[in-house]
């Protein structure tokens, strides 16, 4: 037999795109159109229903960039459309492969009832499921014009990405507005065709299922009149029964999908814009699953939920109507998806408190999983926190992206820093965006890595990143893929069902050890220093605003300000969304995110101050309120300040200037270079032979890709060393010495303040930085006389190992890694650690020379990418720095924690007494405030720091029945009573209540 293949491909293709797909809707007459172009902001759907409306047509160009238009169609079903199903077809100036990051539009009745969204992928509105025939049609479209920012040459500059720089030209022309004739058996023609064509595709060539499709294929084409679509797509829907009614194979893989929809709160557009997002996706997959009885939709996020509640109401009383139901799924239990890489401890418990709260008070319900399918690598200390938050699943796929490793593993345990496990699941699809094509349920089935001994997977099916989410074509394609045979079998279910059948049949997992690294946008730990350090500060300002709040509301009986720290929390949590902390969204984004956080820390510093200044009293002593608890007898309280220490000894000699205090001496050259370090202790020297540090370097900075996001491993061949000083000068303050260096560099300057106390290890270099450039990072070098294997990084609740070689390429490829507070070098007996208040990113190289070795760390201070932001970064930065000499984990610990959170002196009357009291070495106090639930009960959260097991007590100095055990969302535990003492394992997170 003739091998006819080919010819039955093209065939297919033609006849599906060009006769099948056109004629799913065959008569259509015109509606009648007026519109309303606003000059600003969105208004409420009230007030565009009443706006005065002028008329347009089709044609018409429209919508500035981030402007809203308002359309109002009007029309009659033409009599003899009687009993057919009638829709309203609109192309507003699609393009189809631009979904979710172009125009959108959401659908309203006359009486300002929700229809359903308008996007590239659907672009029909249903008017009458039989049609009486002449009744009149009114509805109204609220039509935004959101600019196209990744285009099909992505990453190119643009000034569009921010109302206050973009032009005024309008983007989009309509071009059709028409009610139409919908034709289900042609619909159901296109699918029945589409499916077996895709699957065909994923068959081997010369399979007898292959063979079998592809006759039946042709089959149909022979019964379909190309002329008589409609009278004929019924006969050639016969012709395909056989092979779609043919059962998949008893071991086939098994998809559980689930309706999805990824909406990032905000990337290519501001928050404002997605709050209409979320309305015009959940409007539509509300919609979806009133017509669909089999299909299930997820959606993450409680802010996501809490914008439609305040927003659009209409459709939040849909949604909990669904999600009552059993329909629609609130999914993750987190306030945002989060980046999990940054964000200290307490703010990942908040983002599990809120957002499990929040579903819990409007839905009944709390997620029993973290889903997290996009967010930029993985923190290690996340397994303790999920599991201490009672989760018991983790949901991503981000790892698939890794430009060198392939993760081994799709269905795994997790374990963390501290040595506790997750459940956890990479779809083999390697998406999140799926539409349950053909070749992504093949993949699916042919990477799965558990193949030998587990059978199912996820698949999370929509348009996302920008919205859109599930079409009926893919409802459709899932309903012929339940029990198909050549293919996965899908089957629409809630993610829950889905683990619980994973760990039946999975036993024994694989077990990954330590942070999922993504071997990807490493440059998100830099991009956007303003909203990085705006963030840090906020979370600091309001961990202590908790604890001072605290201590008034039990020394003095004062007012807890519960409702005003949650909604100030609440925006923390919000810009740790995985587009905005990671410095990935527009200017738009940015510009308001330094604005909000601003405010979030100047109100969390006014609660400060009124508590501290109500628990001082009276009087005009300097008192000292240190909410730092280190490593022994907790301050968490003020005392009288202490007398000065004696002075720094200051020397400028002609080759440099020394300083010293009796624990180090530092040696700064003329160039501003620190040239040597001495631990007085070990009399060990700090600084490696023959270099410096504090060495500001200039790279070229171009990813191949993804601007804002990426750091490729080639921007170290080219660097310039910072060397040349406009200024040098040295002086003592109140007994600290001061060293001030001033650089220019290309477009930038920099002012560093280097200086040492009395008393401390620490030189604290501030950089001052006028940032100007483009494409460059600026790092900052420290090479040390220190041979360490490893680098120690705080990170949640205590810190992470990571090798100084490269040994591997899963090695190789962590050539930037994140740090929270400080990252540590040592030997047994000595280290030196740098500590930082708002960077994230360093690198660590090993340098050989005879048996000398050398580990330079450095900081990566700034970028300058241009995409999506043309203006990343420009302006003035101010980055604490600091290099502890003589340092291990405990001294690194403290100094970090130190630099973040530094005492504040309050004149008063009276000593504070602690809350609690602590002992133990490395028993760290992460944060003290009364219990959400409004009982007036105190929380204290406790951590080992060392990564060692420790023993300690800690006492409650205040009126209280009992200490009880809680869980991180502060769920009470059973057997939870503690006496006072505390048996931690390493870097074990414990979340106290004293029950008052």
């Amino acid at each position: 037999m003739h091998d006819d293949t080919a010819l039955t491909i093209g065939r297919v293709k033609r006849v599906l795109e060009e006769r099948i797909r056109p004629a799913v809707h065959s008569a259509s007459v015109p509606l009648t159109i007026e519109c309303h172009e606003l000059p600003g902001e969105p208004i409420t759907p009230v007030e565009g229903l009443s706006l005065e409306y002028t008329p347009a047509r089709v044609g018409d160009d429209w919508g500035p960039a981030w402007g809203t238009t308002w359309f109002r169609l009007t029309g009659a079903v033409p009599a003899e459309w009687a009993g057919r199903r009638v829709e309203a077809l609109i192309d507003l100036g699609f393009d189809v492969n631009m979904t979710g990051f172009q125009c959108e539009a959401l659908a309203y009745r006359p009486d300002g009832t929700p229809v359903k969204s308008l996007n590239p992928r659907n672009q029909w509105l249903p008017i009458a499921d039989a049609a009486e025939g002449e009744e009149l049609v009114e509805f109204f479209l609220e039509a935004a014009a959101n600019p196209v920012l990744l285009d099909y040459h992505p990453f190119l500059p643009t000034q569009e990405g921010d109302i206050l720089t973009s032009s005024m030209d309008k983007l989009y022309r309509a071009r059709r507005m028409d009610l139409a004739v919908f034709e289900p058996e042609v619909f159901e023609l296109a699918l029945d065709l589409e499916v077996l064509f895709e699957l065909q595709a994923e068959l081997p060539a010369t399979a007898p299922r292959r063979m079998r499709i592809l006759q039946a294929l042709d089959n149909a084409l022979d019964e379909l009149d190309l002329q008589r679509i409609v009278e004929t797509a019924g006969d050639a829907r016969a012709q395909l029964v056989e092979v779609l009614e043919s059962p998949a194979d008893a071991s086939a893989h098994r998809i559980s999908a689930i309706g999805h929809a990824h909406i990032d709160s905000a990337w290519l557009w501001p928050l404002r814009e997605t709050v209409r997002k979320v309305a015009r996706t959940s409007s539509s997959m509300t919609a979806l699953l009133e017509e669909q009885p089999d299909f299930k939709y997820g959606m993450s996020s409680a802010q996501q939920y809490a914008w439609l509640k305040e927003h659009r109401p209409e459709v939040f009383e849909r949604v909990k109507a669904a999600i009552a139901e059993g329909r629609f799924l609130p999914l993750g239990g987190m306030w945002v998806e989060s980046d999990t890489v940054m964000p200290t401890g307490e703010s990942l418990v908040r983002q599990f408190s809120h957002g499990q709260r929040f579903f819990e008070r409007e839905f009944g319900i709390r997620s029993k999983g973290v889903w997290l399918p996009d967010s930029f690598g993985y923190s290690p200390a996340l397994p303790q926190l999920m599991r201490r938050a009672g989760f018991e699943w983790f949901f991503t796929q981000k790892i698939s992206w890794n430009q060198q490793n392939v993760f081994p593993h799709h269905t795994f345990l997790w374990e963390g820093i501290d040595g506790s496990q997750m459940f956890t699941h990479f779809p083999p699809m390697d998406t999140y965006n799926s539409q349950l094509s053909g070749m992504e349920v093949a993949k699916a089935s042919r990477q799965f890595k558990e193949n030998r001994v587990a059978t199912r997977s996820i698949a999370p099916v929509g348009w996302g990143d920008g919205g859109g989410g599930t079409t009926r074509e893919m409802v459709g394609r899932a309903a012929r893929m339940k029990d198909l045979e050549g293919s996965a079998k899908v089957e629409w279910e809630h993610p829950d069902t889905f683990f619980d059948a994973a760990k039946a049949e999975l036993p024994n997992p694989a077990v990954w050890v330590g942070e999922l690294y993504l071997e990807l946008h490493r440059g998100t730990l830099t991009s956007q220093h303003g909203t990085k350090s705006r963030h840090r500060w906020a979370e600091h300002a309001l961990v202590e605003a908790e604890l001072w709040a605290t201590t008034d509301a039990v020394r003095n009986g004062a007012a807890y300000p519960q409702e005003e720290l949650d909604a100030l929390w609440q925006q923390v949590l919000l810009h740790e969304f995985h587009d905005i902390l990671p410095g990935t969204s527009i200017a738009w984004v940015h510009r308001e995110a330094v604005s909000v956080l601003e405010d979030v820390i100047s109100r969390a510093r006014a609660i400060s101050d009124a508590a501290r200044s109500s628990l001082a009293g009276v009087g005009d002593r300097e008192l000292v309120f240190s909410p730092v608890s280190v490593a022994g007898p907790a301050p968490l309280g003020a005392t009288v300040a202490a007398a000065p220490s004696e002075a720094v000894a200051l020397e400028d000699s002609g080759d440099g200037i020394v300083l010293a205090n009796g624990l180090v001496t530092v040696s700064i050259s003329n160039e501003g270079l620190v040239v040597s370090a001495v631990d007085h202790a070990t009399g060990r020297e700090a600084v490696a032979e023959g270099q410096a540090a504090n060495l500001l370097q200039l790279h070229q900075d171009f990813p191949n890709m993804w601007d804002a996001w990426d750091i490729d491993r080639y921007y170290r061949n080219r660097v310039t060393d910072l060397r040349e000083v406009t200024g040098i000068r040295s002086r003592l303050v109140e007994g600290t010495a001061e060293v001030v260096i001033e650089r220019a560099f290309s477009q930038s300057t920099v002012t560093q303040t280097l200086t040492l106390a009395p008393g401390e290890r620490t030189l604290h270099i501030v950089n001052d930085i006028d940032w100007n450039e483009t494409e460059k990072l600026l790092k900052l070098a420290f090479p040390l006389d220190v041979q360490a294997s490893h680098t120690e990084a705080e990170t949640q609740f205590g810190f992470q190992s990571r090798v100084t070689h490269t040994n591997t390429s899963w090695e190789a490829a962590k050539f930037e890694t994140s740090m929270h507070r400080f990252v540590l070098v040592r030997e047994n007996d000595f280290g030196v650690a740098l500590v930082n208040d708002s960077i994230y990113g360093y690198d660590t190289t090993r340098d050989v020379d005879g048996d000398s070795v050398t580990t330079t760390v450095r900081l990566s201070l700034l970028r300058a990418p241009r995409f999506p932001d043309p203006d990343s970064d420009h302006g003035r930065h101010v980055i604490s720095t600091g290099m502890v000499i003589g340092a291990g984990p405990a001294e690194a610990t403290r100094a970090g924690i130190e630099l973040n959170t530094p005492p504040t002196t309050v004149r008063g009357g009276q000593d504070v007494a602690a809350l609690f009291t602590l002992e133990g070495e490395g028993i760290i106090v992460s944060g003290v405030k009364l219990a959400d639930d409004g009982s007036d009960d105190v929380i204290v959260r406790v951590y080992e720091s060392l990564g060692r097991r420790t023993t300690g007590t800690i006492t409650a100095d205040f009126e209280h029945r009992e200490l009880r055990e809680v869980t991180l969302i502060e769920d009470p535990l059973e057997d939870a009573r503690i006496g006072g003492e505390l048996f931690l394992r390493p870097f074990e997170v414990r979340t106290l209540r004293a029950v008052r």
